[in-house]
């Protein structure tokens, strides 16, 4: 497929809200279905409240930004926070009070290596298929650390590592591309180590976070497994927090400060492109 193609599927492409006006201006009207979405970052930016910020948003009308849809959300590394979940859900309720309540919605699912994620996709599939409501949003949170120790730093681990990359993202875009929906996978970061540039996307200076040069875990064969990311970092004295779009067909370069509140991860008005 030509990239003017991607480029007008993607602009086509129904869009769901993260739950802040401000985000959701930044990113073109939200997250694009039909595509694979990563957020990046280091641990605390925020990168898990936005995920349960947007499975809760899906619920909502399109009207209102949402998709009237459910969302499958699989964790991959720590337990399931309930209760920042459970304390959203109130927030969300407290401006919605026609709604159910929304964590009646989220379906949850533990997965703890490569392998196992790569099984799950066709029973996802089945479910898709079967589901009493409609499902429009898929989380895997996060997919580095499926990662982490199951390979060594060999040439076949590395071989092993690159095809189970290729054949999960073969098969979250498949699902994607069938059933309309929007996947979201976050990632971490390490520290940059290399001596020159590395350019992947639109932040050619290189990425930084808490005042360290960073990368995206899991390398550049993992970084064509996916059509956009965006990037969370905080300031050196980790006050200030921000999202960058790194690379997405239907999207320029932009960037927009946030807070996280109780309420949830807000966007700051003085947005800069």
């Amino acid at each position: 497929m030509r990239a003017q193609k991607v480029l007008e599927l993607q602009q086509q492409s129904q869009k769901c809200s993260v739950g802040c006006p401000v985000l959701d201006r930044c990113l073109g009207g939200g997250i694009p279905c039909n595509s694979v979405t990563e957020l990046v970052g280091e641990s605390g930016v925020g990168k898990t409240q936005l995920c349960l910020q947007l499975v809760i948003s899906a619920q909502l009308p399109p009207s209102l930004g949402g998709l009237s849809a459910s969302s499958i959300f699989i964790h991959t590394e720590f337990p399931f926070p309930f209760r920042r979940l459970r304390q959203l859900s109130r927030a969300f309720l407290a401006s919605h009070p026609d709604l159910l309540d929304p964590c009646d919605r989220v379906f949850l699912r533990a997965v703890h290596s490569a392998a196992d994620l790569l099984a799950l996709i066709p029973i996802i599939e089945t479910f898709l298929l079967h589901s009493p409501s409609p499902v429009r949003i898929i989380v895997i949170d996060s997919i580095a650390a499926l990662f982490r120790s199951d390979f060594d730093n060999t040439g076949s681990d590395l071989r092993r590592r690159s095809s189970l990359f290729f054949r999960i993202s073969g098969g979250l875009r498949r699902l994607a591309k069938r059933f309309g929906i929007a996947v979201v996978v976050t990632n971490q970061v390490v520290d940059f180590m290399g001596d020159g540039d590395v350019r992947v996307g639109n932040l050619g200076n290189g990425l930084y976070s808490s005042g360290r040069r960073v990368c995206a875990a899991l390398g550049l064969a993992w970084a064509h497994c996916v059509n956009s990311r965006l990037f969370f970092c905080r300031d050196d004295n980790e006050k200030s927090r921000r999202m960058s779009v790194v690379f997405a067909p239907h999207l320029p370069h932009s960037s927009c400060e946030y807070v996280i509140k109780g309420e949830g991860l807000f966007g700051q008005e003085t947005t800069s492109v």
